[in-house]
């Protein structure tokens, strides 16, 4: 298979936050892994592969494989390549920038209603989840720092209690965090671990306003920093 890497073990961060979820279906857990595969480049912008191959990388069977790969397809980071097999979709900063400007409505819709809705759990997990990662950014450990990063998402998007606005945003989310890790030189991840701490903070302190400018300043980082990646080009 092309451009494969070895997935990396999973580290701490699996620890620190035991948020007692429901396990996974095959099919979830098939995608999670070719997900975090994508994200960190394990399988690279324009790898070439083929179910058989993948299925036998991850030790997961055909059908719910396919059924990951169907989701992928759907939220564009995988496409199929007829009588080649899929391939993982190449970076272009021109839709980033699109995709950022259609996740900055949601995220501060997703931030604000979290603040309003979220229960003790939630507010409980977030404070969690600031402090991981504020840890992981000083620690200069990028993967740790990526899961932390999804399950902040993860924990915004339940306690928001809007699964149309979560549904719609979670593949935005993937695509920005595989855009990250491709130009993670160019940022900085400490800065980037308070941006998101601090919209955390105020979803966990019951502050929608608070909760909605934080996301905003956010999301101005995220165009600051795709918009620095054309300097390498």
């Amino acid at each position: 298979m092309s451009r494969f890497m070895t997935l990396p073990a999973a580290d701490q961060s699996e620890r620190v936050l035991d948020m007692q979820k429901p396990p996974l279906s095959l099919a979830d857990k098939a995608y999670t892994v070719i997900e975090e595969m994508i994200v960190t480049l394990n399988l690279a912008p324009g790898t070439v592969f083929s179910e058989a191959e993948l299925s036998r990388q991850i030790d997961i069977g055909r059908t719910p494989l396919r059924e990951a790969l169907q989701r992928l397809t759907a939220e564009r980071l995988v496409v199929t390549m007829p009588r080649r097999g899929m391939m993982v979709t190449e970076l272009n900063i021109t839709e980033q920038l699109a995709l950022l400007e259609t996740r900055r409505v949601l995220d501060h819709l997703i931030a604000t209603r979290a603040a309003k809705r979220a229960t003790a759990k939630h507010r409980d997990e977030l404070k969690t989840l600031a402090q991981a990662l504020t840890s992981a950014a000083a620690d200069k450990n990028t993967a740790e720092f990526m899961r932390l990063d999804r399950e902040c998402d993860r924990v915004l998007e339940e306690a928001s209690r809007n699964s149309f606005a979560a549904q719609a945003c979670a593949p935005l989310h993937a695509h920005c965090r595989r855009f990250w890790y491709a130009y993670q030189n160019n940022g900085d991840l400490n800065q980037s671990a308070a941006l998101h701490s601090a919209l955390m903070t105020h979803v966990a302190n019951d502050d929608p306003e608070g909760a909605g400018k934080a996301s905003d300043t956010l999301m101005n980082y995220l165009e600051e920093f795709t918009r620095s990646a054309l300097d390498l080009y």
